[in-house]
């Protein structure tokens, strides 16, 4: 029994990995055509446009790992059939449950490399990517707002107009209220940096507002106490969806203390929790459609029905996200329906095989 589950085992990850490769290649090629708009502006040349490619294959590897399962498993299987190899297993005496079991322990394998990737690699390179490209195209990060960056901290709200790649502020406006929601200082400053768990602000104009008077200081450096650190700036680098789940706890947190909407980050939270159950979920679907498969159509017919079955779940994950954003479902719906109905049709047709 155990020298025919590390065959099926090794037959499997092998197919999974060639998968997994020639999907990386085909976005990787993407990003590079998509990236040729942007050489020749500052330094960004073609080298930097290939490192920029480079440091974004992590995000594609946990993007695409739970459709590459499923590809590679229907090809394995599908290989397996064709040699009736797997007719001699179920006739020796391993049960449909027997080989479940063995599929699920390289599930559970490119499960815990998702999780991996999707917290440690993924935001760290592409938040690298983001940086490297800002910085050689002198430009900004991106803002939400022509006005720029707009941040609730506690009776302040903050208004940042550029954001540097090493997460140095320009142009920075501080509107303070009382605790009646009245204006009661205003200040300018043209740059700040973060130093010794504060920031240092550079040029600073103050203007306050108190019994009826206006009364305006000039500083050359300043300094502020605020919530507001570089690690929560770097979500203009990292969309939510490829943040670590530790960082986007953090910033649900700061969300909520300044009474700000979270939804989209509890989405993506709860997405970062669930997307690598995905991959245990792709082989028990895979599973039924290799005896399906025995007796009518070949290995052309499982590897368009893996393709479709993984761009449908790809799909279908997408649209769920979207509608729970726009109709304000609870965040966990959202995130797990698609899953939950995924693992429901491949567990009901593995029932049916079983039962035929």
């Amino acid at each position: 029994m155990k020298i025919v589950s590390r065959y099926l085992q090794q037959e499997i990850i092998s197919h999974i990995l060639v998968i997994m490769l020639a999907l990386i290649s085909m976005f990787s090629f993407f990003d590079l055509i998509q990236e040729l708009d942007n050489i020749g502006k500052g330094t960004y040349g073609m080298g930097t446009a290939l490192l920029f490619v480079l440091l974004s294959a992590p995000g594609h590897v946990y993007e695409i790992v739970p459709v590459a399962v499923l590809i590679g498993t229907l090809y394995a299987l599908a290989q397996l059939a064709r040699h009736s190899e797997l007719v001699v297993l179920r006739v020796s005496g391993i049960s449909m449950a027997g080989l479940g079991l063995i599929l699920l322990r390289v599930g559970v394998v490119f499960a815990i490399l998702t999780f991996l990737v999707g917290e440690l690699i993924t935001p760290l390179s592409e938040k690298t990517a983001q940086r490297m490209r800002i910085k050689a195209t002198d430009s900004v990060v991106a803002q939400d707002f022509r006005s720029g960056l707009w941040v609730k901290d506690g009776n302040s709200f903050v208004n940042i107009e550029d954001v540097l790649p090493d997460a140095g502020l320009l142009n920075i406006h501080i509107y303070e209220f009382d605790p009646d929601f009245r204006l009661r200082m205003i200040s300018n400053a043209k740059s700040g940096s973060f130093e010794s768990g504060r920031w240092d602000l550079h040029d600073v104009t103050q203007t306050s507002f108190s019994n009826n008077k206006i009364h305006s200081q000039v500083f050359a450096k300043a300094s502020w106490q605020s919530m507001i650190r570089p690690e929560l700036l770097n979500v203009l680098l990292v969309v939510p969806e490829k943040m670590s789940a530790w960082n986007l706890y953090f910033y649900i947190l700061h969300l909520s203390e300044n009474h700000q909407k979270t939804t989209r980050h509890e989405i993506a939270l709860w997405s970062k929790m669930v997307y690598p159950i995905a991959c245990v979920v792709m082989v028990v679907l895979a599973l039924p459609f290799g005896f399906l498969q025995q007796r009518a159509g070949g290995i052309s017919a499982k590897l368009f029905a893996g393709i479709m079955l993984g761009i449908s779940y790809q799909v279908l994950n997408r649209l769920f996200i979207h509608i729970g954003l726009l109709s304000d479902w609870p965040p966990p719906m959202s995130a797990t329906v698609p899953t939950l109905l995924y693992l429901a049709t491949g567990l009901g047709m593995l029932v049916w095989m079983e039962r035929r």
